[in-house]
């Protein structure tokens, strides 16, 4: 399975802008599959009203034609609307075009005030890519190793976290990225953005970890598609040679 890491600075709460921005990028690969960082479109904006979206928004509509037309399944981040409520979510669009799952945030980070104009999710999402099961996250979430026990028990083979997650704290985001593969025995993907926004600095450092927490990549801050394959059959090796998931007690 090859996936690539889409990992660039999204111009502040900038549609169209950002849009354009990703035509330039997504030049022929032959990724199966292509993850972008939270909030894709935008940036982490508490402006939820201006740019949530139904299914019908530019977002989606964007997402739906491109995975289409690559003929390659995306995760992207989108601000939902759905009821009256907003939701920071990432969404599979399959290589069809088709919306194959949404996982809205569940742990939505209070010390930006997001809690206060996001409602969180309420459940674990996982989705697949042919055979593969690939459970989905969204950058607080790293934080709270419960959700990702879930995916564990699930089996998935892979977990991915979307993200904005700043360079003050970015030594966080490396270690945690690799604990969660070390303790769910999964390859572990995390996709952060570059560049800034009013509030903060982002230096990338996008990474894949493997079920033994072994660094298989970890980016710089370069705007680019970073392409890594992953043998799946590693963690089917893992999880026998040492079927620590087996002992898990969900207390």
């Amino acid at each position: 399975m090859k996936v690539g890491l889409v990992q660039y600075s999204p111009e502040w709460e900038n549609v169209r802008g950002n849009i354009a921005k990703l035509e330039n990028l997504l030049t022929k690969n032959g990724d199966d599959l292509l993850i972008f960082p939270e909030m894709t479109l935008t940036g982490f904006t508490m402006h939820p009203g201006q740019f949530a979206e139904e299914i019908d928004g530019e977002g989606f509509i964007y997402f739906i034609k491109k995975s289409a037309a690559l003929k390659k399944h995306i995760f992207a981040g989108i601000i939902e609307k759905d009821d009256g409520k907003f939701f920071n979510s990432l969404i599979h669009f399959d290589d069809k075009g088709l919306i194959t799952a949404r996982y809205r945030k569940i742990h939505l980070f209070s010390m930006s005030g997001e809690n206060k104009f996001y409602s969180a999710g309420a459940d674990a999402v996982v989705t697949k890519t042919g055979k593969t099961k690939i459970g989905l996250s969204i950058c607080y979430d790293l934080r709270f190793p419960e959700l990702y026990r879930f995916y564990a028990k699930e089996k998935t083979e892979v977990i991915v976290d979307i993200a904005n997650w700043p360079v003050q704290r970015i030594e966080h985001w490396k270690h945690l990225l690799k604990a969660r593969a070390i303790e769910n025995q999964c390859f572990m993907i995390g996709v952060n953005r570059t560049g800034t926004d009013p509030f903060n600095k982002y230096n990338g450092c996008s990474a894949v970890y493997d079920p033994l927490g072994n660094e298989i990549l970890l980016a710089g801050d370069d705007e680019k598609i970073f392409s890594v394959e992953l043998d799946l059959e590693t963690v089917t090796k893992v999880r026998t040679e040492l079927p620590f998931l087996n002992d898990i007690k969900m207390i």
